[in-house]
């Protein structure tokens, strides 16, 4: 009974928390922190046994970092070389020499100084790759570069743990010899290898034959609770191995579903992992020295920003995506709490400092979801200002017939088809990222926003014949279409609508030639579902070609009333009876032919 009430406590304080810091745009992270902060012994003393929760919990940071692996495949890792070695390298030592030097200064004794500095240095992965998940930005270069540096720094806890008994007081006979050490790690980590690489394939072999979903899931979660295990056994990061299972596994059949099925677990236990960091914070700590806790707090996150926004210009050499690297991974990390817990242990630390560092790295995770949240509503529309702003770089060698706004999915597939007929065009784009990304695969693409009359007259739209508007934000196609229509009328714009709505909207500024970007492939995927159905091709091409005509002459009839709900509603309950009875005509007419 006692485990069903503490249950029914987080789980109820994670389904109230949650979805109202959602709501408020300050992320899940955010209010799982303040609902273990609320329930914790600091708060109204729901739950009381911190520690257990917190170590349990903790499974969620492994199969984390176990389906992050499992993403991972050998060939992309060894892609991240250079921002795991080079920029995760430069980041820990950096910050860490940086922190322990301020911490010597503030009194500390060597050994805790270079203990607190180091474990500072290190970032939330669970923070920080949840807020960029969130978020959908993993995939862009400064969510690739935090990724590189979050992974050096969980490699670089093994350093510190083996560290702490040569800066303590333990007794001599307690600890082994340095080369003893190592070659148990070494010796557990090539077993671990050379099992994953032999024999993991055959035993999920083995267990998928039995098909049994029950049972796959739990040697899913055998083999990652056991290499984590393992790799804690001989002191290195439970999290680290784990990592190094779903890289192991990252290339076999079974990838697939062993995602789907710990996807589930993860999620659980990662919002437990932090509720739990809430409620490991000491609230009666923060009321008794608030200036001195809220000033290391401010002083960490200022001091890590700078240090990776100096690594993010250097790498990613621009300021926007520099800045938003210094936000997400400017907290302190859950490995904190362990190295400073067992620093205290070893004698290295006193427990007043371990407890005072404890708070601060809690209320660091705490102002990232802050801090980012208030970069996206302010900070980043100033960057875009300012990017439009921007000199534009383009200068076409000759007068191409079509120019291309928006190089992205769309005008991409454009492009192809067009250089494939050898015909020449213009491509342009606003994003700097996007840009270097494309160059990489031969492609030209100018810089600009194509919004502006200066630069369309640089591209030479006076001497184009086709406008193909392929930009995916809204605002800005809109404000290119009515740019374009206004000062180049000879020109023949083909659209790209997102949505319906943009449709009316591009409508309204007279570009003719609009086409809906999933329109086309639902209608082709209808078809073959008519076909599949026992519809002839000629069949299922006559329902997609009425289909297509009647609802294209709907959209043109509901465009001047896109602002009236009311009659749109009206209009396309008529249209669904007019196509209703268009289609029973075509069957009634079928039938007589026959």
């Amino acid at each position: 009974m006692a485990f069903l009430h503490q249950a029914l406590i987080f789980l109820g304080a994670a389904v109230v928390s949650v979805p109202l810091f959602k709501r408020l745009g300050l992320g899940s992270v955010l209010g799982y922190l303040v609902a273990g902060a609320i329930i914790g012994p600091s708060g109204a003393r729901l739950i009381g046994d911190v520690e257990n929760v917190l170590h349990f919990s903790e499974l969620g940071v492994v199969l984390l970092l176990f389906v992050i692996g499992l993403e991972l495949q050998p060939s992309r890792l060894w892609s991240l070389r250079q921002s795991v070695f080079g920029m995760g390298g430069a980041q820990v030592l950096l910050t860490g020499g940086l922190l322990a030097a301020v911490s010597w200064m503030l009194g500390l004794p060597p050994g805790a100084a270079i203990i607190a500095g180091f474990g500072l240095s290190l970032s939330s992965t669970a923070f920080a790759l949840q807020l960029l998940a969130e978020r959908n930005q993993l995939t862009t270069g400064y969510g690739r570069l935090a990724f590189g540096i979050l992974l050096f720094q969980d490699l670089a806890v093994i350093p510190l743990l083996a560290a702490l008994p040569l800066l303590g007081q333990a007794q001599a006979a307690a600890v082994e010899p340095g080369w003893h050490t190592g070659l148990k790690v070494l010796a557990v980590l090539v077993g671990v290898v050379l099992v994953g690489r032999f024999l993991l394939r055959p035993l999920f072999r083995v267990v998928a034959s039995f098909h049994s979903q029950e049972l796959f899931t739990a040697t899913a979660l055998l083999v990652v609770v056991g290499t984590a295990s393992l790799l804690s056994a001989v002191g290195l990061s439970m999290a680290l191995g784990a990592f190094l299972a779903g890289v192991l596994l990252s290339e076999s059949e079974y990838r697939h579903e062993l995602e789907a099925d710990i996807e589930p677990f993860k999620g659980l236990l990662l919002g437990l992992f932090f509720i739990a960091v809430g409620m490991s914070v000491n609230l009666s700590l923060i009321v008794e020295k608030p200036l001195l806790i809220t000033g290391l707090v401010l002083g960490l996150v200022a001091l890590k920003g700078a240090v990776l926004y100096g690594l993010g210009r250097f790498s990613l050499k621009e300021q926007e995506p520099s800045l938003s690297l210094g936000i997400v991974i400017s907290q302190g990390g859950e490995f904190a709490f362990v190295l400073f817990a067992l620093a205290v242990s070893f004698q290295v630390m006193p427990p007043a400092v371990s407890e005072l560092l404890v708070v601060v790295v809690g209320l660091s995770m705490a102002t990232t979801p802050l801090f980012y949240a208030a970069y996206e509503r302010w900070g980043r529309p100033r960057f875009r200002q300012q990017a439009q702003a921007r000199e534009y770089n383009v200068a076409p060698e000759e007068d191409h017939p079509v120019i291309i706004a928006g190089f992205g999915r769309v005008g991409q597939v454009v492009g192809r088809l067009l250089r494939a007929k050898r015909i020449g065009f213009t491509a342009i784009d606003a994003s700097p990222e996007h840009i270097d990304f494309m160059k990489r695969f031969g492609s030209q693409v100018f810089y600009g926003d194509a919004s502006r009359l200066d630069l369309l007259r640089a591209a030479r739209a006076d001497k184009a014949r086709v406008f193909v508007l392929a930009i995916d934000d809204i605002e800005a196609s809109l404000r290119t279409a009515q740019t374009v229509k206004e000062h180049f009328p000879h020109l023949t714009v083909f659209a790209r609508a997102r949505n319906r709505i943009h449709a009316y909207r591009l409508l309204d500024l007279g570009i003719e030639h609009v086409m809906r970007e999933t329109f086309a492939g639902s209608m082709e995927m209808g078809g073959d579902i008519l076909q599949e159905l026992g519809l002839t091709f000629s069949e299922s091409h006559r329902v997609m070609e009425r289909l297509r005509e009647h609802d294209e002459k709907l959209l043109r009839e509901t465009a001047r009333y896109h602002h009236d709900e009311k009659k749109l509603v009206e209009m396309a309950a008529r249209a669904r009876k007019e196509l209703e009875s268009l289609f029973e005509q075509d069957d009634a007419e079928q039938k007589k032919s026959a």
